[in-house]
């Protein structure tokens, strides 16, 4: 059975994308995450871009496994931080990862600011690695609007789903259902459009 890689370690990014190709027909295909391989150096992210970031995560962990795989980077741009945190969302708090501070840190950033002001988007970057040639890639993007609200609402998905308002939503992302989430996301967005490329490849 052929194999994709997912550059991540975040079970919940495996799983999203799972459902994506399992409602897109795309059947047959084992996805793998970091864990499932042999561990490899991976670089920093330092590129200036969701999209630098999310095609060298893709192009390092081709070149280490020789497996197809797709890499996304993705975070919160919020209009009143001039895009911030940006490419920095996973570490806006200092430390990798920290949702719980990093949520808190863009509430206090936001105290003051009224609630005509608070609108953000989620951005996804997804790359696709199937090949060692320049060509035999893909990078798409997704994005999704909304407005940060003035306190965590909701206990499903990650990041900021709890602070993220939809357009033309009264749940926040976290108190969407995951297929809910998948139809509107960023993420979701993001696979989506990257569906042509991988159908290419399976």
């Amino acid at each position: 059975m052929p194999q994709l890689l997912v550059a991540s370690r975040n079970r919940k990014k495996l799983a999203e994308l799972q459902r994506v190709l399992d409602a897109a027909g795309l059947t047959g295909v084992t996805l793998l995450s970091l864990d499932d391989v042999v561990s490899f150096d991976e670089a920093p992210e330092t590129g200036a871009t969701f999209e630098d970031n999310a095609m060298a995560k893709a192009r390092d962990a081709f070149a280490a496994t020789g497996v197809p795989t797709v890499a996304d980077d993705s975070g919160l741009e919020v209009d009143a931080l001039n895009g911030m945190p940006g490419v920095l969302s996973a570490r806006w708090a200092g430390r990798h990862g920290d949702d719980v501070a990093n949520t808190a840190l863009v509430l206090a950033q936001l105290a003051e600011v009224p609630d005509e002001r608070r609108g953000a988007a989620f951005v996804s970057a997804c790359a696709l690695v199937y090949g060692p040639a320049p060509g035999d890639s893909a990078v798409v993007r997704g994005s999704w609007t909304g407005d940060i609200v003035r306190a965590p609402r909701g206990d499903g998905g990650f990041g900021y789903d709890p602070i993220f308002l939809p357009t033309g939503s009264d749940r926040t992302a976290a108190e969407l259902t995951p297929e809910e989430k998948d139809a509107v996301s960023h993420r979701g967005r993001a696979l989506a459009a990257l569906l042509p490329s991988l159908r290419t490849v399976f």
